[in-house]
């Protein structure tokens, strides 16, 4: 955070500031001179090794890496006299000293100020609403779980007569907007089919044969792209990562963003893949996009750099037959970050401005994280850490989940958010680690502990709850881990899901879920381990069971190799939804 700070103080004679610059450098001088040199120098190794420069315009940021790749810490300073540096109003959103800002005005509910973009990075920041999807970017997902009542049924006749004025149009905003995340999820659930196709007549899949800077070459500047980690790694076995001989067989290293080579690598051997255009329904594009995003994280590059590679693409397409018959309506994209990454702002250096190219609103894109508001957005599960070959591999997995004792009810593997005034984090950690509770298990990730899928699926294994709280964006990883080891998901933003997956998750979220408003959390109004050790063990084994033996095996992605039988994994079922919807385009 930088903060603009003007006060005036007197001027100080020219022999006072030389005498207090000599007193100043001769004392730091006897203090370096006590320390030993190779100490030193270590000091100095470590924090150059832990530290990025970023000159981004009249800006430059020193940051220092943490844990995880978003949770960068940086002193950002001009580089230009009185340059004034844009100033944090709510987490993430900006503005520029001196300027106005409208986020209090499209606060929707008394005492919440929170935005959407508290969940993405600057660049989605909202802008000044003018439209439906406007005003729902700019609402507050928190704000919309509290009035659930209220925007389920509400059109403008039926707003309570209690509220009126600004209130009653927020209401209303409040109403539409959700109204129409739910009439897109109907949609894309109508997709699907209940059929489980044996053959392949009319229904086959074309994979773009791409030059190979727009995959592969990405791939290869993984040792580039997070500076204090080795990337490559996550890339082995078809980007499954290194195996985990301790987990059992099917069991991965997998990196959260290796999502796009493992479905390219899937979709290669797809039965119903064909090699002449004039026999395909469905057109799978493998452009590595979210890697090119990350290729660029730490670069001082413009925003002309960044897109470069998504406009050859464009250009590239343009010159293929069944992208200009259709305009891409019959063509998928599958991005492994999510949907805000893609969408940069003018005034923001972040992302690429792939999804906002016109080219790109007629295919289905396929990501870890849809916008809510693009109807031709699609989530499809986070990649989760197993990753088996057959029928049998899920069933002995299913088996073993059944089967662990969980002794405890309610565990959080994550970590605080400090930068994030309306985070809920410090207050479920407090809730778990209070002397007065002895049922609920924290794992601190700011210490390295989830950095070991093990220590997190262990946890998860032993645990009746799974606490999911929202973190740099509304979506988790954590949510698919917590699901995969048969531990029940407590959510407290229904973007976090409710919102996201409707090929792979049902609409009926109390079958898989608790649901705790993260309103209540921040107003302290709730314990949620008090709330959750009032749900019954009958309770929790009905819903146990429906997440093992019916949601798991659609939630996790099979192996290159992988033949299922009995079984759809979450790859089959997002290609089999594909072909259902582009045969009823015909």
């Amino acid at each position: 955070m930088a903060v603009s700070i003007n006060r005036r103080k007197p001027k100080p004679s020219k022999k006072a500031e030389t005498n207090e610059h000599c007193s100043c450098a001769t004392f730091l001088f006897k203090i370096l001179s006590r320390i030993p040199l190779g100490i030193l120098l270590l000091i100095l190794v470590y924090l150059w090794s832990s530290s990025t420069t970023i000159i981004s315009g009249k800006i430059v940021h020193i940051c220092v890496s943490s844990r995880k790749l978003n949770n960068l810490y940086c002193l950002s300073a001009g580089t230009q006299p009185k340059f004034e540096i844009p100033v944090p109003l709510i987490n993430n959103s900006f503005t520029s000293p001196g300027s106005t800002s409208n986020i209090k005005d499209i606060d929707a509910s008394p005492g919440s100020n929170s935005s959407v973009a508290e969940y993405v990075k600057a660049a989605s920041t909202p802008e000044p609403i003018a439209d439906r999807k406007e005003i729902a970017n700019a609402l507050s997902s928190s704000t919309i779980g509290n009035i659930k009542e209220v925007a389920n049924v509400y059109t403008k006749d039926s707003i309570p007569a209690v509220i009126d004025g600004t209130d009653k149009n927020r209401y209303e905003e409040i109403a539409i907007a959700k109204k129409a995340v739910k009439e897109q999820l109907h949609l894309h659930r109508s997709w699907m089919s209940n059929t489980n196709h044996a053959s392949c007549d009319g229904r086959g899949v074309y994979v773009y044969d791409l030059p190979s800077k727009f995959n592969k070459d990405l791939i290869g500047q993984c040792g580039d792209m997070m500076p204090w980690t080795d990337f490559c790694k996550y890339f082995n076995n078809e980007a499954l990562g290194e195996p985990i001989a301790d987990l059992g067989k099917g069991w991965y290293h997998t990196h959260q963003y290796s999502l796009e080579p493992i479905f390219h690598s899937r979709i290669l051997t797809h039965p119903c893949r064909v090699y002449n255009e004039s026999e395909a329904k469905l057109f799978y594009v493998p452009y590595y996009g979210g890697l090119d995003i990350l290729r660029w994280h730490f670069k001082n590059v413009s925003g002309d750099v960044k897109d470069s590679l998504a406009m050859d693409l464009m250009k590239w397409l343009e010159h293929r037959r069944p992208w200009v018959q259709n305009s891409g309506t019959d063509h998928v994209f599958v991005l492994g970050k999510i949907s805000w990454d893609f969408r940069r702002k003018d005034y923001t250096s972040w992302g690429t401005r792939f999804l906002e190219l016109e080219q790109m609103q007629n295919p289905i894109k396929l990501l870890i994280e849809r916008q809510p508001w693009e109807v031709n957005d699609i989530a499809i599960p986070h990649p989760t850490f197993f990753h088996p070959h057959s029928d049998d591999d899920i069933v002995a997995w299913q088996q073993k989940i059944i089967g662990t004792a969980r002794k405890n009810l309610v565990s959080f593997a994550g970590a605080a958010r400090p930068d994030q005034p309306e985070s809920i984090r410090s207050t479920l950690i407090n809730q778990c680690t209070s002397k007065s509770s002895d049922k609920c298990q924290f794992l601190d990730c700011k210490s390295g502990g989830c950095d070991q899928p093990e220590s997190v699926t262990k946890l998860f294994l032993e645990s009746e709850f799974c606490l999911q709280p929202p973190g740099d964006s509304p979506t988790r990883k954590s949510v698919f881990d917590s699901l995969v080891s048969g531990c029940i998901p407590v959510l407290f933003d229904p973007f976090t899901a409710y919102y996201q997956y409707p090929w792979h998750l049902p609409e009926d979220h109390g079958k898989y879920s608790v649901f705790i408003d993260q309103e209540e959390v921040r107003q302290m109004k709730v314990n949620v381990v008090g709330r959750l050790s009032s749900i019954s063990a009958r309770e929790r084994d009905d819903m146990r069971r429906y997440i093992v033996y019916e949601l798991l095996p659609g939630l996790v992605y099979g192996d290159s190799s992988c033949r299922f039988e009995k079984f759809q994994d979450a790859f089959s079922i997002t290609v089999n939804t594909l072909l259902e919807r582009v045969s009823r385009m015909q």
